[in-house]
């Protein structure tokens, strides 16, 4: 009782650093009241294959977004493999996604968190998330057409729902005592459940305010089903098949 307390006393402390946050933590909260589905963590981890090869399907979506604005106004010529601002408003463009400018700037400065001005694919999957997340809000205004992307309504709900399931209190956070108790309901009676929902919990939180909001929750969930390694292994892959072809060659 007192560590609920605790938290929500928190919680009502935390100001939202953007008009942009604050949006999301309302949606946020509009939605909890709805519930979800999921019973338990585990039934998360399950999904996590899934969810991994449906995210992947973004990739060329990605790739051609920031490919073809480079060929129009010759933005990203280094082909260093990110979406600047530019490239960002022209692929909502061609999503047909109604945001204003200033709206697509907030979720550009909320997803970069590498501070490198520009996308990476795991940015550009979160920031598609609270695309989606916003969207769907009922006071929200903007079509719900996702034209040129592959259908990542089901994928992105499950996100939602997840969040939703460990925020047991509804305020638009979770902590670290919610984490546990997800855990705890998973793996009751194991010494080692406690340091999972530890460390689970400090993945997510990476500004050690010990709440963590939705779009922290996203980075730390991407990272889970391995979506921050898609660089690495595509990297890994050329490499291997210039080694291929330089022994083919020999």
């Amino acid at each position: 009782m007192g560590a609920a307390v605790a938290k929500s006393s928190s919680a009502r402390g935390a100001v939202p650093e953007s008009n942009l946050e604050a949006r999301i933590l309302e949606a946020m909260r509009r939605r909890e009241a709805q519930g979800c589905s999921i019973k338990s963590f585990n039934s998360i981890i399950l999904k996590f294959p899934k969810i991994d090869q449906s995210l992947r399907k973004c990739k060329a979506t990605f790739e051609n977004f920031g490919e073809h604005h480079a060929l129009c106004s010759g933005a990203d010529e280094d082909g260093n493999g990110v979406i600047d601002p530019q490239e960002l408003k022209h692929c909502f463009e061609k999503l047909e996604i109604s945001f204003t400018d200033e709206e697509i700037n907030d979720l550009f400065d909320a997803c970069d968190i590498s501070e490198a001005k520009g996308i990476k694919f795991n940015e550009f999957i979160v920031l598609l998330c609270l695309v989606y997340f916003l969207r769907e809000d009922p006071a929200a205004h903007q079509s719900k057409s996702w034209k040129g992307m592959p259908n990542l309504d089901s994928t992105f709900e499950t996100l939602v729902d997840a969040f939703v399931f460990l925020d047991k209190n509804k305020d638009g956070y979770v902590s670290r005592n919610e984490m546990v108790d997800a855990i705890n309901e998973t793996t009751s009676g194991e010494r080692s459940s406690g340091r999972i929902a530890m460390r689970r919990f400090e993945e997510m939180d990476w500004d050690k305010n010990g709440m963590v909001n939705f779009k922290e929750f996203l980075f730390a969930f991407t990272r889970w089903v391995g979506i921050e390694d898609a660089d690495d292994y595509d990297s890994d892959k050329d490499a291997e098949n210039n080694d291929n072809d330089a022994e083919n060659d020999n």
